[in-house]
């Protein structure tokens, strides 16, 4: 009875979870897809000179689109090297006693709230403002590192444990044809984890691009149009559904507020794919080398 009930039970799960998210997405595309229009994007202004830096646009979401790009972009460049780094060591080289007390340490970072880490960038900018950079402001930057440190627990423990779930007789092969422990790490090891650690990177690039907490306190503005430099305040898809949502004065601007969601879900599902296109990639560019 009980061997018949657990199947049962994991497809019942499984159907909720696909259910609620299918009446979620479709429910945004219902009330967000008839506002989705180049004048929800540029506003009055003309794409072509929006695109290409002519002239600044007020009136719509492509500054917002842009600095969530640029925000991804500089989150991911600065977490990655250091989280896949932290990564190998943790599952390679650290002693066991160390890896307990880093792994607590990581399992703490990993439940902090990110309204905290985003408290945390805006006093580290208080700080350097006060002392040593009189220049610097709430910004691009800012933001950049503190959802940095917010994601860096998933990309720790998502290449940990790919790692480490790798079979006894692939992590032995190269070491017994002569390789170094280092070129086994680089040529076989890494290669063969490779889809569990692109799973962390596309883990962290979700949580960057949607986060509102972090942000709200290290540089995201209003009106702010698009960054002219990594210390620049910024517009953002998160912080500008946020406030539309919670400040709107018409149903119009609400329905903007949907057109909005279903941008930034499309957004990352883009950076998804670019992701998923580098994996394979690298796969196939391994696959051959090997």
């Amino acid at each position: 009875m009980l061997e018949k009930a657990v199947p049962a039970f994991s497809w019942l799960s499984g159907m909720v979870l696909v259910g609620s998210i299918t009446c979620i997405i479709g429910y945004l595309f219902v009330k967000g897809l008839p506002t989705i229009t180049p004048s929800l994007i540029f506003g009055e202004t003309p794409p072509l000179d929006a695109l290409l830096l002519r002239k600044q646009v007020f009136d719509g979401i492509f500054p917002a689109i842009a600095g969530t790009l640029f925000l991804v972009v500089l989150s991911i460049s600065f977490a990655v090297p250091v989280g896949i780094a932290t990564g190998i060591y943790m599952a390679e080289y650290a002693r066991e006693s160390v890896k307990q007390i880093f792994s607590l340490f990581f399992d703490i970072l990993a439940g902090i709230p990110s309204i905290v880490v985003g408290l945390f960038g805006f006093s580290l900018t208080i700080f350097l403002h006060k002392h040593y950079l009189d220049q610097l402001f709430p910004c691009l930057l800012i933001s950049g590192l503190s959802l940095s440190i917010l994601v860096l627990p998933y990309l720790i423990r998502t290449t940990q444990v790919a790692l480490e779930s790798l079979p006894l007789q692939t992590r032995l092969t190269a070491l017994a044809l002569g390789a170094t422990k280092l070129q086994n790490i680089v040529h076989v090891l890494v290669p063969k984890s490779l889809s569990g650690i692109i799973s962390g990177v596309i883990l962290a690039i979700g949580r960057c691009a949607e986060d509102t907490a972090v942000i709200m306190l290290t540089g995201v503005v209003a009106t702010a149009g698009v960054p002219g430099s990594i210390l620049s305040q910024y517009e953002a898809l998160p912080f500008y559904i946020y406030y539309i949502s919670s400040e709107y004065t018409t149903p119009g601007e609400l329905m903007s507020g949907y057109g909005a969601s279903i941008i930034l879900l499309s957004l990352c599902a883009f950076l998804f794919l670019v992701a998923f296109v580098i994996k394979r990639h690298l796969t196939h560019q391994l696959f051959y080398r090997m």
